[in-house]
Parts: structure tokens; C-alpha cells; sequence
């Protein structure tokens, strides 16, 4: 399996995407543990504000009554309310705004000089030294956050204290309200991290597209306004690269076209002279002759590729493929009868408009219909088929001969690409310049196995309605 090339884009996106979630957890913990803390000394200051408060009105009224007299203000000054005390279905605020039913998370100690206690909401389990400061006692099965103080003209002691259960409920809460906004905004931040990256990379996506649909008869340099900063010397380079590749290819473009050129008058002579020879022994210069005629051939094909390469005279206009097809099969009929072959066409369309070059349409038949005919054997079929596709149409043309290997038809669709010595007399540039055609019209041409499965080869090609600019 091939391996995928790394994405520069989801490898930025996953960097910045982990190290904002892993900053978001960071600052996520350290202000949840923060806030619990700081909650945490806001309880503890509010425990000692409210025994400072219980510590002023029993000041007040130790210097006005007995202890007797001090223990049952108390008890009905301080006493939880009854409905405070169960776990009802109201709501926070007991019946008849008697109360709330958090009192009972609220506990009051009182203690004479002497320790005799005066008033006990708090009915710890186990006995509290008296000394002043905070302490944890446990009551009632929770654990209470105790402050201690001794009213220092009476010599009175007293203790509040508060469950543990709600200190950390409302802490919580308080802590979650904090962090809960920067989870909601920690998945909105991480896909405008993705958005922004995305439109950061438009640009050298603008730079891909010229390349990707560069064809090698229009290599232009690639427009450096459009590049980004950081990429303007690569961009350089490539230009650099693409003019010396558009040099190398008009210097090939140009010595094929001179050399075929150049051979066309010599062999021209030279197939004058052997007439003149095989007119007097014909069995002596027939295979010389038939030599010098493949060499014209191949000179001729090497000029034909010369012209389409460099897309010389190609002006496009509406031409009827069907119509194409139609002549090319006709004009290739007589070597098809040679050899016994049997060439049909399925066209149900009839009118099949596309804008093309019909004279290099017509090329691009004859060779493949010819090349058909050529590696077919005697008296079999070539069944040549047309009909609509994407936007386009789609020529199938399906011999029975002995086929190309999957792993062998790149090499066959290229330049020279004889495959069998011993087959043929072609040059190998049939396919090569049957392929170009079909790229100058904006098609392509595939190789394929025979859709039955019968042996043989199909060549497919495919041309747009409209060729592009």
C-alpha cells in the first residue's frame, strides 16, 4: 500500500488544536483548584463573622440576665425551625417564609466560663477542646467546619459551625461556573483554529491550481504576487525550474521537428532509387523498399507528434463525432478485409457535437482503428461503441487480439513503446500520439480489458462537449 503524503494542514490543525486544548485543561484545573480555595477562605471568614455576630448578643445579654435567662433567648433566637429539620418537598424557603432549610447546615455552641454549655445545635460526637480557632468536628454522620472564640470581657465561649457537604456543593458550583464558559468557548476556539488555518493556506492553493493544470506545450511561470512570504523563494525556484523544463522540451520539440524534417527529403530520393532497382529485381529490393517505407512512416508520425505537441493550427470548432467515427471505420475498411476482420459500429446517437478538430479526430481513429487491425488476428471482429458520458462522450474500441498487460500499458501509451518487436511494424508512436490528441481536446484515452472478459484489448476515449481554453 502506497503511503498518503502528510498533510501540512491537518498536521498544523492537530498541533495548535492539542496544545490550546492541553492550555485550556491547564488553566481549567488551576482555576477550579483556585476557586475552591478561595471559596474555601470566603467560608471559613464567613464562620467567623457569623461567631462574631452570636459573640456581640451574647455580650449583650450576659450584662442584662442569668445564664438561665441567656440559654433560653438562645434556644429561641437560634433554634433551627421544625420544618428545617426534615427533608421536605418544598423548595429552599421553608413554608410560610419561616425559613430556610440550609439552617440546618448551620450550627450554634454556647458555653459558660465555666463550660457549662447553654445552647447545642451542633450535637457533636465527639467532645471539642475549648480553644479558640477553626477545627473539624463530626455530627449527625457529616463532617463540620468548626470556629472557636471566648468573649474576652464575659469569659463566654462560642462555636458555629458548618457541614462540610454544602461548603463543597457551592464551591463547586461556583468553581464549574467559572470554568464552564471556557469549556463552551474551547470547542468554538479549536474549529476557528481549523477555519483560520484553512484560509491561511488559500493562497498556496492558488499557486496548486496553475500547476496541477499546466500542460507541457503552455509552461508559464507561476505568478509570485500570490505567494506568501514564507513560500516566495520556493515559488522562485519552481519558476526557475519551469523555464528551464519549457527550454528542454522546445529544444526536444524542435530537434524532432528538424530532424524529421530534414530526413524527409533523402528517404523521399532514396524510395525514388529503390523503384527504379526492384523494377528490375523485384525479389532482391522488395524488403529494402518495404524498410524505407516504415522509416517514411516513422518520419511522418514524428512530424504529426511534433505539431500536436506544440498545438500548432489547432483551432477548435462544433464538429459530429458520430460522423468522425462513421469515415474513420470506412477509410480503414479495405486493410480490415485483408485480413478477414470484421469492423461494426454502435453509435445510438447519431449526432454526437463536440468542439474539436475533426482532421485530428480523424487521425486519432485511424490509428487506433489501424493499430486495432494490425496486432488483430485473422477473421475476428473490432466492435467500435459511442454513447454519452459525463458531460462528454466515450469511444470504445475492442479487438481480439492478444491484448496488453495491466503492469505494461503506461509503457505502451508512451513514446516508442514497441512492447513486442516481433508484432507489427509500427514505430510505437500510434497510442503516444492517439493520447496527445485526445489531451489537446480535453479528453483522455485509457487501456482496458475486454468488458466480457474474452481476450483482446479496449482502447477508451474520452472527449468533452467543450474543449477547454
Amino acid at each position: 500500500m502506497r503511503n498518503r503524503p502528510m498533510s501540512l494542514t491537518r498536521t498544523l490543525i492537530a498541533l495548535v488544536a492539542s496544545t490550546v486544548m492541553l492550555i485550556a485543561a491547564v488553566a481549567a484545573a488551576w482555576s477550579y483548584i483556585e476557586s475552591n480555595h478561595e471559596l474555601e477562605e470566603l467560608f471559613d471568614a464567613e464562620l467567623a463573622q457569623s461567631t462574631r455576630v452570636i459573640q456581640g448578643l451574647v455580650h449583650h445579654l450576659a450584662s442584662t440576665g442569668s445564664p438561665e435567662q441567656l440559654s433560653g433567648i438562645l434556644q429561641q433566637t437560634l433554634q433551627l425551625p421544625e420544618g428545617a429539620l426534615d427533608e421536605g418537598d418544598y423548595d429552599e424557603v421553608l413554608p410560610d417564609g419561616t425559613g430556610h432549610k440550609y439552617e440546618k447546615k448551620l450550627a450554634f455552641e454556647v458555653w459558660t466560663p465555666e463550660g457549662t454549655p447553654l445552647l447545642d445545635t451542633l450535637a457533636a460526637n465527639d467532645d471539642l477542646a475549648l480553644k479558640p480557632g477553626y477545627a473539624w468536628a463530626e455530627a449527625t454522620g457529616f463532617q463540620w467546619r468548626t470556629f472557636t472564640l471566648q468573649d474576652p470581657q464575659t469569659g463566654y465561649w462560642i462555636r458555629t459551625a458548618q457541614r462540610e457537604d454544602i461548603r463543597q456543593e457551592l464551591s463547586q458550583e461556583l468553581a464549574m461556573g467559572n470554568i464552564f464558559p471556557l469549556l463552551i468557548a474551547l470547542p468554538l476556539l479549536v474549529v476557528a483554529v481549523a477555519v483560520a488555518i484553512q484560509l491561511g493556506f488559500q493562497p498556496l492553493r492558488k499557486l496548486e491550481q496553475p500547476v496541477r493544470h499546466m500542460a507541457p506545450e503552455r509552461i508559464h511561470p507561476l505568478n509570485t504576487q500570490h505567494a506568501p512570504r514564507e513560500v516566495s523563494g520556493l515559488v522562485m525556484a519552481v519558476n526557475g525550474l519551469l523555464e528551464r523544463l519549457d527550454d528542454a522540451l522546445e529544444r526536444e520539440r524542435r530537434f524532432s521537428a528538424d530532424a524529421a524534417h530534414e530526413l524527409r527529403t533523402p528517404l523521399t530520393a532514396l524510395r525514388l532509387n529503390l523503384e527504379k532497382l526492384e523494377a528490375t529485381d523485384p525479389a532482391k529490393f522488395r524488403e529494402l523498399t518495404a524498410a524505407v517505407d516504415r522509416m517514411g512512416h516513422l518520419v511522418e508520425q514524428m512530424l504529426l507528434l511534433s505539431r500536436v505537441d506544440a498545438g500548432v493550427g489547432f483551432s477548435p470548432e462544433y464538429v459530429n463525432l458520430s460522423d468522425i467515427v462513421a469515415q474513420s471505420i470506412a477509410d480503414v475498411s479495405p486493410l480490415a478485409l485483408r485480413k478477414g476482420i470484421e469492423p461494426s459500429l454502435e453509435d445510438p446517437i447519431g449526432q454526437a457535437m463536440v468542439s474539436g478538430q475533426a482532421a485530428l479526430l480523424n487521425t486519432l481513429m485511424r490509428s487506433l482503428l489501424a493499430n486495432a487491425i494490425q496486432y488483430s488476428p485473422e477473421d475476428t471482429r473490432i466492435d467500435t461503441h459511442l454513447a454519452a458520458d459525463g458531460g462528454g462522450f466515450r469511444i470504445r474500441i475492442c479487438d481480439q487480439g492478444p491484448g496488453i498487460p495491466a503492469d505494461q500499458r503506461d509503457k505502451a501509451l508512451g513514446r516508442f513503446g514497441r512492447l513486442d518487436q516481433r508484432l507489427g511494424s509500427g514505430a510505437g508512436l500510434g497510442l503516444a500520439i492517439s493520447r496527445r490528441i485526445a489531451e489537446l481536446h480535453g479528453g483522455e484515452l485509457i487501456l482496458e480489458d475486454r468488458p466480457d472478459g474474452q481476450p483482446g484489448l479496449c482502447v477508451n476515449i474520452w472527449l468533452p462537449v467543450r474543449t477547454p481554453a
